[in-house]
């Protein structure tokens, strides 16, 4: 497994062309929960201090950030959908996937917690009494990591959300600021990452209502888009993001990061043997 991994390495290396190399930003097709949170901005000019390469970010939704990387428009993909980043990279969109860290979503809503959740045992129970009592619900609606957690926490509480769709349930299709500005004009209910929640300026009556159930926890994969697909893919310098992103100054970077003295990411990178 280390020979195949290193010869992988090699290859993707080979791979790429001399002259992407030279000074051209690497594109990072990330989420806006780590753009919103002030992640990126705290942690890629230490990258870049470090190695010389510039980086493009590039925060959409997950399901975007995948689409990106399909059609070649990105060189990394920092994701938060484990079962979609695998697909990808089983279907050889990706050349390999590892671990970088995580943090958890939480359930924030009115202050007067209008539909009860907050005594819920867990997050599919607290859905399920949303849906029961029709309380204000602003879904993402876009395909995003967030939605996709969101949908599945729906399925487990056996309701189908979008049949409300107008009425109690509310879609913006819209990233994570957006939908949060959303919620709070209406003072609905939202699933949202703790970082972008934190750092949000306009919480006007919301708070978190609901939090701490394991299905809520929300690790994030870094994904090296395939130049055997995509031959201008920047390999030399993106394996180099990686390593570094995923290697003691990048994990010490991402532990590092707080606000108001809350720690919003969690490294859990484990370096592949060369």
């Amino acid at each position: 497994m280390v020979i195949r991994f290193a010869f992988l390495l090699a290859a993707l290396v080979l791979a790429a062309p001399l002259a992407a190399a030279q000074g051209t930003p690497l594109t990072l097709a990330s989420t806006t929960s780590t753009e919103n949170s002030g992640l990126l901005g705290e942690i890629l000019p230490r990258f870049t201090k470090d190695t010389g390469i510039a980086v493009r970010v590039v925060a959409v939704g997950t399901g975007a950030a995948l689409n990106l990387g399909r059609s070649g428009d990105a060189d990394i993909l920092l994701v938060h959908a484990r079962e979609d980043e695998d697909a990808f990279v089983a279907a050889g969109y990706g050349a390999f996937r590892r671990d970088v860290m995580f943090n958890d979503f939480v359930i924030v809503g009115p202050r007067q917690d209008p539909a009860g959740i907050g005594a819920q045992k867990d997050a599919a129970s607290a859905f399920a009494t949303i849906a029961m009592r029709e309380g204000l619900f602003v879904s993402r609606a876009d395909n995003s990591g967030t939605h996709k957690a969101e949908m599945r926490i729906w399925r487990s509480a056996g309701v189908d959300p979008v049949s409300a769709s107008g009425r109690w349930y509310k879609e913006s299709g819209s990233g994570m600021g957006a939908t949060l500005n959303l919620s709070a004009g209406l003072n609905a209910y939202t699933l949202s990452d703790r970082g972008t929640w934190l750092s949000f300026r306009n919480q006007g009556d919301l708070t978190i209502v609901f939090e701490g159930d394991p299905p809520l926890k929300n690790p994030y994969g870094v994904i090296l888009v395939n130049p055997a697909r995509h031959p201008h893919i920047q390999a030399k310098n993106a394996l180099t993001f990686i390593d570094w992103l995923t290697g003691p100054r990048g994990q010490a970077a991402i532990d590092s990061f707080r606000i108001s003295g809350q720690q919003l990411f969690f490294p859990i990178a484990k370096q592949p043997q060369r």
